[in-house]
């Protein structure tokens, strides 16, 4: 088995964090949201993962370095492919064709989730999907009564079916996606002006594979600051019973620290009320605050601060009466 992860998006919806830092590497409850995800399908996938393929952009060689030992230490290889330019969900994947072969599973680093990983020995392929109040934004899939998909329609303007694809998806044949997107980009073939994956999906099915739904629990956005902090909350709660979420390594002076949290090592909380549902990166120190519901990353400076629903990110420094907020690495409130 294979996990395909394209990743190369920036997440301008996601600034100043992603000025910085790739939106697949933002941390949730302490790992960056790609090492969740593919933690969480390998833990859940019934074959070996034998390779993790990553395709980035221009993230540089520390997270390239990074980003293979996410994989070997899952006991996978880890391959680091690029996107030049965003042309589509069947371009992304594309760019790692020398590892598009045998089983895979593609997973597209935006959002997080639980799901019933079950696969269909019978089918062809599993596209994992879950019911959405406008399904416009997204591509969708039709179903028949025996469960299996009949159509793929790529954000369709009309209502066709509210059942939407969240990006994950299982291929028993990787050989066969492989050509199916190579025909796409050897024909020019775009919708709405990219290269889409529906496409190929709708392609493969009409030359016999049949493709089946999984079975989504929960599906947590990364997309901008209110849901990142929403998705870090829900990723603690759980997780609690399952990780070490306060390092034993912190220095925690006079202060309440209400679970669900995750507190790094070396972080430094004195004189502080923090929880539930926040993150608290390595090397850290908040003192003489109160925060909840909110996500600081590594070697940033709080100081007496009431903070809900926000985001600081790396090397940062807050102090001040403020009580939402989202600043990005380097940043100074003082």
């Amino acid at each position: 088995m294979k996990i395909i992860v394209p990743m190369a998006g920036r997440g301008s919806r996601l600034r100043p964090h992603t000025l910085t830092v790739p939106k697949p590497l933002i941390p949730i409850a302490g790992k960056p949201i790609v090492q969740r995800l593919v933690e969480d399908i390998v833990k859940v996938c019934d074959d070996k993962v034998e390779e993790i393929a990553f395709i980035i952009g221009d993230f540089g060689k520390e997270t390239e370095e990074n980003l293979k030992k996410v994989a070997e230490g899952l006991g996978a290889k880890g391959s680091i492919y690029y996107q030049d330019e965003p042309l589509g969900t069947a371009h992304a994947i594309m760019c790692a064709k020398p590892s598009l072969s045998g089983k895979l599973v593609v997973a597209f680093a935006d959002t997080l989730f639980r799901a019933d990983f079950t696969l269909d020995s019978d089918a062809d392929g599993v596209i994992w999907t879950k019911k959405v109040e406008d399904p416009s934004a997204f591509g969708v899939v039709k179903k028949d009564a025996s469960g299996t998909i009949t159509d793929f329609v790529e954000k369709p303007k009309e209502f066709v079916s509210d059942e939407a694809i969240i990006g994950i998806y299982y291929f028993k044949d990787g050989d066969f996606l492989r050509d199916e997107l190579q025909y796409l980009l050897d024909n020019n073939i775009r919708d709405k002006g990219e290269f889409q994956l529906t496409n190929a999906l709708e392609n493969m099915k009409n030359k016999g594979s049949r493709f089946t739904s999984g079975t989504v629990n929960e599906w947590m956005d990364c997309g901008n600051k209110d849901v990142t902090v929403e998705t870090n909350g829900r990723i603690l709660g759980f997780v609690e019973k399952e990780e070490d979420l306060v390092s034993p390594e912190a220095t925690i002076e006079n202060s309440e620290i209400i679970a669900p949290c995750y507190i790094a090592a070396g972080a430094v909380i004195r004189n502080s009320k923090i929880g539930p549902r926040v993150s608290i990166g390595v090397n850290t120190e908040v003192v003489n605050s109160t925060i909840d519901n909110a996500i600081v990353q590594n070697d940033s400076h709080i100081s007496d601060a009431t903070l809900t629903n926000s985001m600081i990110g790396n090397k940062a420094h807050f102090n001040g009466k403020f009580t939402t907020v989202s600043i990005g690495d380097y940043s100074r409130m003082e």
